[in-house]
């Protein structure tokens, strides 16, 4: 504890002692601490009510996950008409009713570089059953004006809700949206009036900007790939390019001159809604000089004359295959090890230990609804998939797909499902819901429960990391992370595989995660004669089209066990062009010599032991700080 002993400190030295205090404040602000523990790992837990369907989801703060819905007759009111949007609370599982004011179904989002969330598009006016109002600009029963864009700062208080934008230029029913190097968002695609797939009558093949640049831009590939060019499938890459998936063709966009270089056609299977497969971008590593490669999984394999709604679609059986592509170096698919068995609608979610999650969707079938003599109820899917799976990409090929130990769900979750990460690690499971409208009698019904999935390190000793930033630049002097001899489980030399990840959770609907992506940060460590290492991190490699500006989770990975996630703010918080800085030189890798010689492990009673001497010298060391503010 700090004690003022003497009249002769003088100013300086309690300004000095003051900069040491605040800064074990701010370390023990910014440190993330341990989780509560899962009843069981490697599987599911019901963690609350959803209010509204979970058609949309995403992460706004450390602690919220807002959901938004379509219109319709949800029980729960708010401002005279049933709640079509929530926030719920990972820490107290409660959740609020939000007014998500038009109709949002089937809508896109993303986040700008600002922190505000953009829900775009959406469906015309409706009454009952999803049928047209009489109006587009509201009345009876719902009050909810056409589709267009929406906003949403999140907040802790619960006092945030939906706002509305100036619309668009032009409808949008399934939009899909991609942050870009900017901070702005580029919106692409959709459809006027909506419909199992597009047609001609109805189809919008442009896409334009968020903040606006002007009139829409026509797009060849959204043109061509009729009736499924819904939901394109997008991504910018470290080139600064657009990755566009629509049907069975794929492109590489220049943005700036409306450019599109044709790649390999799509194969196995159409990937976009409705076949909806599940895609990732892997994770861009200094290891793989964050070079991006996209992975697909599942879908169907149905011609393009086939998308009617006049046969068995829903007992189609689902593809099993899995395809990577790597676009800025192949224009070539390659084959990846395939699903055990067929999947529509599974959601590929990235885990920070460098996993792929694979959960929600079914055997056969596809996406959507509708009412046909073969249709259950009115799903247009059956036989749901209600075992997880894990993808290592780090795995011999053959064995990269693993089902052991992971148990099942017991909630289908169908059409219109959602998940995301957590900042915990654990990964939020919502909605499906293949019913015009609300329908809890139905084979499978309008679906409130919320779940959680635990990976398997979730109950493990999670790293509780000092020094952790709040913002991240592009470029720029790296950073210093402290790591204890028990946040290293015992052992200094497991500071040579420790890595930092941010990571991006994206927008999740209909099996797509807009604009989620994970990023290593390239690092160097020190490991002390004490046994604890501390962690030379760049900030973002000077590009921002490998991580776009906005929010994003900050994690600490020791012996695959990530820490409690942070958010942060990558690049400067405002949408603009954003400054690029020289990457500083990181000091070399090196552990102590002494420590190198004597005890690098300890384990048992004495791990116990020196990880309490830790949080007491800790402890000490905060407490002092405090007494020394008051003293002051």
């Amino acid at each position: 504890m700090l004690l003022l002993t003497s009249s002769k400190q003088t100013i300086s030295q309690l300004v000095l002692y003051l900069l040491c205090a605040a800064g074990y404040v701010r370390a023990a602000r910014n440190a993330p601490g341990q989780p509560r523990q899962a009843i069981t790992v490697n599987a599911f837990e019901l963690v609350g009510n959803s209010i509204a369907s979970g058609q949309q989801v995403f992460l706004g703060t450390e602690d919220k996950v807002y959901i938004v819905d379509k219109t319709e007759n949800n029980p729960t009111q708010i401002n005279g008409h049933p709640a079509w949007a929530a926030e719920w609370s990972a820490s107290s599982q409660q959740t609020r009713p939000m007014d998500v004011i038009t109709n949002s179904f089937c809508a896109g989002g993303s986040v700008l570089g600002n922190g505000t969330w953009l829900n775009v598009g959406g469906n015309q006016a409706v009454t009952y059953g999803g049928d047209a109002a009489v109006s587009q600009l509201g009345g009876a029963p719902y009050d909810d004006p056409d589709g267009r864009q929406s906003m949403l700062n999140p907040c802790d208080g619960g006092n945030c809700d939906w706002f509305l934008a100036a619309p668009m230029t032009t409808r949008r029913w399934y939009p899909t949206l991609e942050t870009l190097q900017d901070g702005s968002v580029i919106i692409v695609g959709g459809c006027m009036y909506g419909g199992y797939v597009n047609d001609a009558a109805q189809n919008n093949p442009t896409y334009e900007f968020f903040p606006s640049r002007g009139q829409p831009v026509l797009s060849p590939i959204l043109q061509n790939t009729l009736p499924v060019n819904l939901y394109p499938l997008l991504w910018l890459l470290p080139s600064g390019k657009l990755f566009v998936q629509s049907g069975w063709k794929t492109v590489l966009l220049d943005m700036d001159q409306n450019v599109e270089t044709p790649l390999q056609d799509m194969p196995d299977a159409v990937r976009v809604y409705p076949a909806s497969a599940g895609s990732t971008m892997l994770p861009l590593t200094p290891g793989n000089n964050y070079t991006a490669s996209i992975m697909f999984c599942g879908g169907s394999n149905i011609s393009t004359e086939q998308w009617t709604q006049n046969w068995d679609i829903p007992h189609w059986p689902a593809s099993s295959s899995c395809v990577q592509i790597t676009p800025d170096q192949s224009p070539n698919y390659v084959e990846l090890d395939a699903l055990p068995d067929g999947r529509t609608m599974g959601n590929l979610i990235l885990l920070p230990d460098g996993r792929v999650l694979c959960l929600n969707g079914a055997k056969i079938g596809t996406a959507g609804y509708g009412n046909t003599t073969f249709t259950i109820g009115q799903s247009y899917a059956d036989q749901p998939q209600l075992t997880p799976l894990v993808y290592d990409p780090k795995a011999p090929a053959t064995k990269r797909w693993s089902l052991d130990g992971l148990s099942s769900s017991t909630i289908p979750r169908m059409y219109h499902s959602t998940a995301t990460l957590l900042p915990d690690g654990s990964v939020f499971v919502a909605g499906s819901n293949p019913n015009s409208d609300v329908n809890t009698t139905a084979p499978y019904p309008t679906e409130y429960r919320i779940e959680q999935f635990y990976p398997s390190y979730y109950n493990q000793r999670r790293p509780e990391p000092q020094g952790l930033p709040n913002q991240l630049s592009y470029g720029g002097s790296y950073f210093n992370v402290s790591l204890t001899l028990a946040d290293l489980f015992g052992n200094v030399d497991s500071v040579q595989t420790a890595n930092v990840i941010v990571m991006r959770t994206g927008f999740s609907t209909h099996t797509m995660n807009m604009g989620m992506r994970s990023v290593q940060l390239q690092s160097s460590y020190t490991g002390n004669s004490d046994g604890s290492a501390v962690l030379h991190v760049n900030q973002l490699p000077p590009n921002a089209a490998i991580m776009p500006p906005g929010p994003a989770l900050l994690f600490v990975v020791v012996n695959g066990i990530p820490s409690v996630g942070i958010q942060v703010m990558c690049g400067s918080g405002n949408i603009e062009k954003q400054s690029m800085m020289p990457v500083q030189n990181l000091p070399s890798s090196s552990i102590d010599s002494q420590q190198a010689t004597g005890q690098k492990q300890i384990s048992g009673t004495s791990f116990l032991v020196h990880s309490a001497r830790n949080w007491l010298a800790f402890t000490m060391k905060y407490v002092g700080a405090v007494s020394a503010i008051l003293l002051f």
